[in-house]
């Protein structure tokens, strides 16, 4: 059911080297450096872009596929379905699509380039991530899905080969969504093909070539995640048919007989997300995104050291705060990965009075005390700024911090100092100067208050 099966190998190291033999110097533009994919009609290369000096991956139809053959017709429909969202997808979690060229020959498509891999690799039964990372990749790849939804697409071929994986050692850090050339438009005008996919992804209602939404790709992703915790898709046999009245009649393995230490909750979401009958499912990539985090966050799972936060977490918990309320998916997702993130127990200390320093903290979670002279003179709770005055302060001297600030519930915190802030996009400073001055106008109001109202204050 796939239309053109694309193998992505894991992408070889960038640097100045002698090219394959056989491969194209250049592909318009663009000099080839290696091959890192192919199918039956595509092919897929590193490239650099001699104007920008940056890598990129460019997928070309093959040359000699027959013009008027039937492969062609429907690489035709797929290269013009990607090319079709050139510049329009701008997300993390998203491959962009950055140029399409209508070759006569061989028409390609160049891509964002990401180094690392795919999930396939994960998908061995001696290859298996650890469930916290497997709930990671289903949270970062359903906050990626639900953009696309936005957008009005529906991707169709959601499977482990078009989920690529940037890594550091054997930590995933990020996920990217590509192959777009399956993707229902609903904003297109033109007619577009039905029942096209992966079979063993496809929903029963995809596989019908029913109308669909996004419960559909719930549905492939869930699958998706079975594969990566059991190490093998929740349906398969080895003739299409077989396979096809199993996703229509047939009743997955449950994940706990087929890995040991599957917990109940995370079983009955997938379960749940597989359902026939799409009614069953989870409503939207929201219900579901916030489902997988809250899994993450009830500590089911051996979390690690301390100092660990899960991305999901620090996603969920940036979008339930005020400060945070006029920050996008783009621009929440730059503060997840830019700041310095913390935990801290009951007793430890953010600032001590003396202390000189020009970073800020936000209190995500938990709660810290102000102690002024040794007295309590304020507790402070998950959305508040901490030492945002030593961080704005013009002149050393008001850098050093005049009190005490100690944790007294135990607190998850961010921060950054005018360096790493200097790190964030235009778009991300100019938010975090809205909201700093969010904050010191409820304070000056509060001070006003306080001096002309004193007996209102408690």
């Amino acid at each position: 059911m796939s239309p053109t099966p694309v193998t992505i190998a894991p992408h070889p190291a960038h640097a100045a080297g002698p090219v394959e033999a056989g491969l194209p110097d250049h592909i318009g533009k663009y000099l080839v450096k290696a091959k890192i994919g192919e199918g039956a009609t595509s092919e897929v290369f590193l490239a650099d872009d001699p104007f920008t000096g940056t890598s990129v991956a460019i997928k070309r139809v093959r040359p000699g596929v027959l013009p008027n053959s039937r492969e062609s017709h429907f690489q035709q429909r797929f290269f013009a379905a990607e090319a079709a969202l050139v510049g329009r997808l701008h997300h993390p979690g998203v491959v962009q699509i950055l140029d399409a060229v209508a070759d006569t020959d061989a028409p390609y498509l160049v891509m964002e380039y990401v180094p690392g891999g795919t999930l396939r690799r994960f998908c061995r039964a001696d290859a298996l991530l650890p469930l916290p990372q497997v709930l990671e990749v289903g949270f970062k790849c359903a906050m990626a899905l639900g953009y696309c939804y936005r957008q009005g697409l529906i991707h169709r071929d959601v499977k482990p080969a078009n989920l690529l994986t940037q890594m550091d050692g054997d930590q995933i850090l990020q996920i990217k969504v590509t192959d777009f050339g399956s993707v229902f438009n609903q904003t297109a005008e033109q007619t577009q093909i039905y029942r096209v996919g992966s079979l063993a992804y496809m929903s029963p209602e995809q596989l019908d070539g029913d109308a669909l939404d996004c419960r559909a790709d719930i549905y492939s992703l869930a699958a998706v995640l079975y594969h990566l915790i059991a190490g093998r898709p929740p349906f398969d046999a080895q003739q299409q048919q077989a396979i096809m009245h199993q996703i229509y009649h047939g009743t997955p393995p449950p994940l706990g007989t087929l890995r040991e230490g599957v917990p109940a909750g995370l079983q009955a979401l997938i379960e749940r997300s597989l359902a026939k009958e799409r009614e069953l499912r989870p409503a939207s990539w929201e219900e579901f995104a916030k489902a997988l985090s809250a899994l993450g966050q009830d500590q089911l799972f051996s979390r690690g050291p301390l100092q660990e936060v899960l991305d999901s977490e620090r996603f969920t918990l940036l979008r339930s705060l005020d400060f945070f309320a006029d920050f996008g998916d783009v621009e929440i997702w730059e503060v997840v990965h830019r700041a310095k993130w913390q935990r801290y127990t009951y007793g430890q200390a953010l600032f001590r009075k003396g202390d000189e320093g020009n970073a800020f903290h936000i209190v995500t979670q938990g709660q810290v005390e102000v102690y002024r002279d040794g007295k309590l003179a304020a507790q402070i709770g998950a959305g508040s700024t901490v030492g945002e005055m030593a961080y704005l302060a013009p002149n050393r001297e008001l850098r050093v911090h005049t009190v005490d600030i100690l944790v007294s519930q135990q607190a998850t915190t961010l921060s950054f100092t005018p360096e790493t802030l200097n790190q964030l996009s235009l778009a991300t400073r100019s938010l975090f100067d809205k909201a700093f001055i969010g904050v010191l106008v409820r304070r000056l109001h509060a001070a006003h208050e306080a001096l002309a109202h004193p007996r209102r204050i408690l």
